[in-house]
């Protein structure tokens, strides 16, 4: 049990300045943390990769974590914790991330995952009884998937049987289940119904400290090739009672309740993975600084310039995509559907691309495991493992499909953009509306800014017009998979669609993501922060984005490449993240 860390009701007092708040904790954290590449830390680059080589959690690491009550950060201010903003806990957990993603995942990231279902659905004492658990430095699995049927999770075997007296009977295995061994509860999609069709299916919060220890088990701990510190394992259940209030929203609910909480956690998750990008750029920075080849260091060599640089540039895109999904849970709730399903799609890609382009310049080092160069390593090996999580890349796909018919018609062209607060970085917002996250929307303000975008950006100076000119391509790109999308035959508006299908849900993310950097951008102007004021990053941004999508726009003019890798170099020199928040790190 955690003692002594929260001030007396400091959780749940109304917030006046979030962004004070936030930015006390993520200092406080970091500082806590301290610098990676002292031999005196134990939560060093050097200790987490000897953890990682024995296949362990980094206990120093979840030490840390319990003293500054990082599980606060995953409930509700109004349970008695500190989670009011899914924009502000991402940066919080961007920290963690940074530093080794197996800790961010094992420590708390999975409970977060499975307690969003029980705010977005539980009764209020089930909220109450989660909230003390996780409070009291318990930690929460969740399990939706069976190997059997890996994302098709309407299929599961895993039974939920009404009992002869009342409650239910757990029956049969989930499996690959992160912390199973040493969860206090676990929360459990099951099969509550033998009837096909997504009405069979509901949410179980099974506690351990309540069930009968002979009727179920902990199956033996899975081997992986990254986030090896992460307990994975399964459990097997043999009529195993719950009592009834452990059913969380109504029977048959479960596919709706998941896809619902899918909506946070796939709109927080990759944002949260960007710091160990961020932690391999700035590894690779540093060797390229320090590296001599041809009687010229590694950072003279143009390729390499450019790798380092572009791989900024997708930090940038990642996080405006994270931040215009996260803070649309809050202010488009109707929204977000579409926005999280992207984000969770084209965030870890991306990252994956960025991470293969930095091994090239690192070179052989990339295999080293120990060392100056080990984090790099362990970061290539660890980050995979979010493309694939509670909710692969082609699931995330399949959400955005059906939905593309309906976007074109009722909203492209149609719908008014975005509000200005959506893209603001620290604007205070209002709490999580979990009542109103709907499964399917009509609707998509951020492709409307986009548009709207056109005539509004300035046009005066050569980059601005270069900004201007790949904006009104990626509106006439936006026209292209409108038509496309509304001439989808009925058989490819479903998760079975063509691979023609769910190409155009790839080309609708790269969308979202140049009308998130450019909605960064016009909030920025005229801030404190002259890079993200200038126009020479979006131009850098929308160029590379551009390309993503098969266009061969006009080279940029030398001064925005020239902005970009100065920014890099002075974000490395002052140890000054590579996200748009450019937070001072402690190494």
């Amino acid at each position: 049990m955690l003692t002594g860390s929260l001030p007396q009701g400091a959780y749940g007092a109304p917030t006046t300045d979030q962004e004070a708040q936030v930015a006390a904790r993520v200092a406080e954290l970091e500082k806590r943390l301290g610098d990676p590449n002292s031999d005196d830390n134990d939560v060093s680059y050097a200790q987490l990769l000897k953890a990682d080589e024995a296949g362990e959690m980094s206990a120093a690491g979840e030490s840390i974590l319990d003293d500054v009550v990082l599980n606060a950060d995953f409930v509700p201010r109004e349970n008695g914790g500190r989670l009011d903003r899914i924009d502000t806990l991402v940066r919080v957990m961007r920290q963690v991330f940074r530093r080794d993603v197996a800790l961010g995942l094992g420590y708390g990231v999975t409970s977060f995952m499975a307690g969003v279902n029980v705010w977005t659905s539980g009764s209020a004492e089930q909220k109450q009884r989660l909230a003390r658990i996780m409070l009291d430095g318990g930690k929460v699995s969740v399990a939706y998937h069976e190997l059997a049927h890996g994302n098709d999770f309407v299929r599961n075997e895993f039974e939920a049987r009404p009992a002869p007296g009342g409650g239910y009977l757990l029956n049969g295995e989930k499996q690959v289940i992160n912390n199973a061994d040493r969860a206090a509860a676990w929360v459990l999609f099951s099969r509550t119904s033998a009837a096909p069709g997504a009405r069979s299916h509901s949410v179980v919060l099974a506690e351990r400290a309540g069930l009968d220890a002979d009727t179920y088990s902990v199956l033996p701990r899975y081997g992986a090739a990254g986030v090896r510190g992460c307990h994975l394992s399964g459990l097997h259940f043999e009529d195993t009672p719950v009592p009834a209030d452990a059913l969380v929203g109504d029977t048959g609910q479960g596919v709706e309740l998941a896809l619902r909480a899918f909506q946070i956690t796939r709109s927080a998750v990759p944002g949260m993975a960007l710091g160990a990008a961020d932690t391999s750029l700035r590894t690779v920075v540093s060797f390229a600084l320090g590296r001599e080849l041809y009687r010229k260091s590694v950072m003279d060599i143009p390729h390499a310039r450019a790798t380092l640089s572009g791989a900024f540039l997708d930090l940038l895109i990642g996080d405006s995509l994270s931040l215009a999904a996260t803070r649309a849970v809050h202010l488009l709730p109707e929204e977000t559907s579409v926005y999280a399903a992207a984000t969770k799609y084209l965030v870890p890609k991306m990252l994956t691309e960025t991470m293969h382009d930095l091994s090239i310049v690192l070179g052989a080092r990339f295999y080293v495991r120990e060392g100056e160069f080990g984090i790099f390593q362990k970061h290539i090996r660890d980050l995979p493992v979010l493309s694939l999580g509670h909710a692969g890349s082609a699931a995330c796909q399949a959400t955005i499909i059906p939905q593309l018919a309906r976007l074109a018609r009722r909203s492209w062209f149609n719908a008014d953009p975005a509000p200005g607060s959506l893209f603001r970085l620290r604007e205070d917002l209002p709490g999580i509306p979990f009542d109103r996250l709907t499964l399917a929307s009509g609707r998509d303000s951020l492709s409307a800014s986009l548009v709207a975008s056109v005539d509004e950006l300035p046009s005066s100076s050569p980059v601005e017009r270069a900004v201007h000119s790949v904006a009104l391509k990626m509106m006439d790109e936006l026209r292209q998979l409108q038509e496309a999308s509304l001439a989808l035959a009925p058989e490819n508006r479903t998760a079975l669609a063509s691979p023609g299908t769910f190409a155009l849900a790839d080309r609708y993310a790269v969308l979202l993501a140049a009308a998130s950097v450019i909605g960064v951008w016009q909030q920025a102007r005229g801030g404190d922060d002259p890079f993200l004021a200038d126009p020479g990053w979006l131009a850098a941004v929308l160029h590379r984005l551009a390309r993503r999508l098969g266009q061969q726009p006009p080279d940029l003019p030398a001064s925005v490449d020239a902005g970009v890798h100065e920014e890099v170099l002075r974000r490395y020199r002052e140890r000054r993240s590579f996200d748009l928040y450019a937070t001072p790190l402690a190494g």
